[in-house]
């Protein structure tokens, strides 16, 4: 292990905030098994399905600029605690619901609302603290650390919520509240120098991120790489689609499905932390999305669960290039006073391409099929990594971080 990684390890805080967002990951991802899954059993829809990326992605996209106004102004680590809270409470509603017999649809797509209102202050808080808590030399390593414990918990969740759910859905929503309880504790348990800001709420200062962003074209390219890539070829909300009918799987194969990306991305962020991207981030940021959609029509193709799986995982390990080089870019080039409304602008991409992507996919499935939908979408990715050489050749020609 290498001095610098050691030093990292020693960061008390950081390590403190990195339990707690493994704990609220592997709560979320466990949570969204059990809500895609029970969703299924109750509608067998696709467009259902794609509904509750919507129903997540409005309340996120509405709130994204004011919520990365008030991370700039408050205190982060008190904002992500109170986030895992209301988590918290989501969860002892799902399975009191449960246990009345009580969830419907409509339930479960007022719970998505909800999630995606968090969700717009907890992505900003959670990117903007880290900076933090460990020196600047060492904050690549702490990017690609945390993206190893958020893969280990990606992994960890679905395979255990699909386990847990063998016994009633009711069994994960108990532990899922558990879990983002122990989440909000540690987060309060973590110090770190606040510095009181004044912002005053203006139209200047709510659109300041935006501004930022659209000034710098590397960051530009790279955000909206990531918008157009997941968009396009994610395939999340298809999963059980693919589980029941295609692969003939229960919900432990679910979880094994939704665990596969995350098994990749762990690998591949475990090299990153051994072995940091150095030289020539552009061009190796721009093959990994490229590849990212190749595996994407791969898994649509396949009939097979494990070949289903290992396409799965290249995605994963594709993607977490991708996650690292922007992240690592995006927090370097940004001043600390405005990490919180830059983070909310990415929070708006990411969102937009992880919750409409389902929506995209659902549309699309319930039209043509899912095989169809998740091929397409496969492509338009591979389209969009060659059109960004030309469209942002600032980001291609990109040697170092």
């Amino acid at each position: 292990m290498s001095s610098s990684f050691s030093e990292l390890l020693a960061h008390r805080q950081f390590m403190r905030f990195w339990l707690a967002r493994i704990c609220g990951i592997t709560a979320h991802q466990m949570l969204m098994l059990a809500i895609s899954w029970h969703l299924y059993e109750l509608t067998d829809s696709a467009w259902d399905l794609g509904l509750v990326g919507l129903f997540q992605f409005i309340p996120a996209f509405l709130m994204a600029l004011p919520a990365g106004h008030v991370v700039d102004r408050l205190h982060r680590g008190r904002i992500f605690a109170t986030c895992m809270a209301v988590l918290g409470l989501v969860a002892v509603v799902l399975g009191f619901a449960t246990s009345q017999g009580q969830t419907s649809r409509e339930l479960i797509f007022a719970v998505a609302w909800v999630l995606g209102f968090t969700r717009a202050f907890q992505m900003p808080a959670q990117q903007a603290i880290t900076p933090l808590l460990v020196p600047k030399e060492l904050f690549q390593r702490a990017v690609a650390l945390s993206s190893t414990g958020v893969q280990m918990a990606v992994i960890g969740g679905p395979a255990v919520g699909g386990l847990l759910y063998l016994g009633g859905a009711l069994t994960v929503y108990r532990v899922c509240a558990v879990l983002f309880t122990l989440s909000m504790l540690l987060t309060l348990w973590v110090r770190y120098p606040h510095v009181v800001r004044q912002h005053s709420l203006s139209w200047q200062s709510l659109f300041a991120g935006v501004a930022f962003v659209w000034q710098r074209k590397v960051l530009l390219g790279a955000i909206s790489l990531d918008l157009f890539a997941v968009l396009l070829g994610g395939a999340t909300a298809l999963l059980p689609m693919f589980a029941r009918d295609i692969l003939h799987v229960g919900p432990d194969g679910l979880g094994l499905l939704r665990s596969a990306p995350a098994v990749g991305a762990l690998c591949m962020s475990i090299a990153i932390t051994r072995w940091p991207i150095q030289r020539r981030v552009g061009y190796k940021l721009l093959a990994a999305v490229a590849v990212f959609g190749l595996a994407s029509m791969v898994f649509g193709m396949s009939d097979h669960f494990v070949l289903s799986l290992v396409a799965l995982a290249v995605t994963g390990a594709a993607d977490n290039i991708s996650v690292v080089t922007r992240l690592t870019l995006m927090q370097m080039e940004t001043p600390d006073e405005m990490r919180g409304r830059v983070a909310a602008v990415n929070g708006v991409f990411i969102g937009a391409s992880n919750e409409l992507g389902e929506f995209e996919s659902g549309l699309t499935a319930a039209l043509w099929g899912p095989v169809i939908s998740v091929v397409a979408g496969g492509m338009g990715t591979v389209a969009i990594a060659l059109a960004w050489f030309k469209l942002f050749p600032d980001l291609a020609r990109r040697d170092t971080l």
